[in-house]
């Protein structure tokens, strides 16, 4: 019966939170076996008939058998090979003939695969590199028979430390051999040319002179060889070539080709660097303190996580703006864009199952999931315009919709501007007055701003030497050499004609006393009397407090204050440590008398 109890209260527990969350479970299909990562997923149209499919370059199980699949709906519609391992996914439009559907763009190796309802249409190649000069005369060398398989080994390796430019994939092969295989593959290759191809690294999207969701996009590919290229979109020849200090790993775009744009990369040294149009190297750079993991942009706003499990927001000049702290190691973020509500977030996929939604710093949503999210992509997706697609990292495939009356609420405030922004200032007519004022600060307004820099300069120079002065008379209350690190505070209790006043002397410093000082009173004879002027003070430990008390007689009949001065000195010397003023009050108790 407890037992039926606890699972009955389990049940309600889960509808409940189903009730609260604002995502509806539309799939969980644990075995998927779909192995892949952010960049390598992509929503998009490819048939015109206004349902979207997932397109995913899928890894395979252990790195094994690359293929490209799309999905409609939880299902696996087409299916087919790649060559190598993809790198990047993405979907555009090429030309703005009807009927207009996107083409699939997929990066892979040294290639990117161009798809037009989903059959291959254009196939770009990235061009050759030129060989290391001292590489191709050791080929020639083997050709001739001049040198032997172990000399080419080392002289091939010693090239490999010591050289700027990567070996070629042929030097590469021979040097993991063992010796009774080299002989064999010189004689085969040592007749082939010798070429060094580089490969793709990321790929993303850029507009090429118009804003809007349906306009051309040129293709930004990132390659190993640490150089960016922008393509055309129909003839595929190269527009832009930029280059970096690094490889680069994530690729953000903003603007258009034709008009501005702005591309950040975040390269495999740690640092992100920003390139603007027409400028053939980075015009700034930001410097983190860990590996990127992720780099979004949102709004204006540069969004990166890092391996510190943290998540950045930069300005696109390089400005840190501010810093949240996860809880546990970000795998993986992407983008979610609502349109209806003109949202933008940042998702970010935890090791910990959790998968974080937040608006510049402040956390929208958290979503639970049964295993560590590798892959997000949040769009359009079959008919519904607000899905989120996971993939897990047993090979697990989510599918969430969220729902049409969810609003994202971030600290528990409403959504949207706050109300006083709708409130309308009540602003004065401008006066007769404000007008002449104004005419004169636009005719004088050198002359105005030479008098208050004048001014303000004379105030510094009054400041100082009067800061001066109280340092070299001890006027402080607060000692201003090290040697003496004193602090004194007076107290003044009582009503008249006889006054208790406390000095409450401190030794500020960490580790050593203080000992042999004296604690002296001025005062005006003809109004105060005091038992002890002048006594000595015991030792100081540091950090303590020490109350020294005494009393004041008030002489005067008439009601008349002045000020006590309390030295304290060093003995055997005049000048005093520090000193305080203490402004008597008047004598009360002759008041009420």
């Amino acid at each position: 019966m407890a037992a039926a109890s606890s699972s009955d209260s389990d049940a309600c527990g889960a509808e409940s939170n189903e009730a609260n969350s604002k995502w509806l479970d539309a799939h969980y299909d644990p075995m998927a076996n779909i192995h892949t990562f952010s960049a390598c997923l992509a929503l998009a149209d490819l048939h015109g008939d206004g349902e979207y499919k997932l397109v995913v370059g899928d890894l395979g199980p252990g790195g094994q058998q690359p293929r490209l699949k799309v999905l409609k709906g939880p299902l696996v519609m087409t299916e087919s090979p790649l060559p190598a391992l993809p790198a990047a996914a993405a979907t555009f439009l090429m030309e703005q003939h009807e009927p207009r559907t996107p083409a699939l763009a997929l990066a892979s190796g040294p290639c990117v695969y161009v798809y037009k309802n989903l059959r291959p249409y254009f196939k770009f190649s990235l061009p050759q590199l030129p060989p290391n000069p001292l590489e191709q005369d050791l080929w020639n060398q083997a050709k001739e028979d001049r040198i032997d398989p172990l000399t080419l080994k080392e002289m091939l390796e010693s090239i490999r430390e010591t050289a700027e430019e990567p070996l070629s994939i042929q030097s590469l092969r021979f040097l993991q051999l063992e010796l009774t295989e080299m002989e064999a593959f010189v004689n085969q290759h040592k007749s082939n040319s010798i070429k060094r191809q580089t490969v793709i690294t990321t790929m993303t999207t850029l507009k090429k002179n118009l804003a809007d969701e349906d306009a051309v996009s040129c293709l930004v590919l990132g390659t190993e060889n640490k150089e960016l290229l922008v393509l055309d979109p129909e003839a595929f020849t190269i527009l832009a070539k930029m280059s970096l200090p690094s490889v680069p790993v994530f690729l953000e775009v903003s603007g258009q080709f034709d008009v501005e744009f702005r591309l950040a990369a975040a390269c495999r040294n740690g640092n992100i660097y920003i390139l603007r149009r027409d400028s053939k190297n980075p015009k700034y750079c930001i410097e983190l303190t860990a590996q990127p993991v992720g780099l979004i942009w949102v709004h204006k706003v540069l969004v990166v996580g890092s391996t510190q499990d943290s998540l950045h927001g930069f300005t696109h000049k390089g400005k840190k703006l501010w810093t949240v702290q996860m809880p546990a190691a970000i795998l993986t973020m992407n983008l979610l864009e609502q349109h209806s509500r003109g949202l933008q977030a940042v998702m970010a996929a935890l090791a910990n199952g959790e998968v974080r939604i937040y608006r510049d710093k402040a956390l929208l949503n958290i979503i639970h999931t049964p295993d560590a999210v590798t892959s997000l992509c949040f769009g359009r997706y079959g008919r519904e315009d607000n899905t989120l697609i996971m993939t897990t990292r047993g090979g697990g495939l989510i599918i969430k919709i969220l729902k049409r009356t969810a609003v994202f609420v971030e600290g528990g405030s409403e959504v949207g501007p706050p109300p006083a922004q709708a409130m309308k200032l009540n602003v004065p007519r401008k006066t007769r007055l404000y007008v002449d004022q104004t005419l004169r600060e636009r005719e004088a307004g050198t002359a105005m701003h030479r008098a208050f820099q004048t001014d303000l300069y004379l105030l510094r120079l009054r400041a100082a030497r009067t800061y001066l002065q109280a340092l070299e008379s001890s006027l402080s209350p607060v000692s201003a050499t090290a040697r003496e690190p004193l602090k004194l505070h007076a107290v003044v209790q009582g009503l008249g004609p006889t006054f208790k006043l406390t000095l409450h002397l401190q030794n500020t410093s960490t580790t050593r006393p203080v000992l042999g000082l004296l604690v002296c009173f001025l005062y005006n004879e003809a109004l105060y009397s005091l038992p002890r002027a002048f006594f000595k003070v015991p030792l100081l430990v540091p950090g303590l407090n020490y109350p020294l008390e005494t009393f004041v007689e008030s002489l005067s009949n008439k009601g008349i204050s002045d000020i006590i001065k309390v030295l304290v000195l060093r003995e055997g010397q005049s000048a005093p440590l520090l000193s305080a003023h203490v402004n008597m009050p008047g004598n009360e108790g002759l008041v009420a008398a």
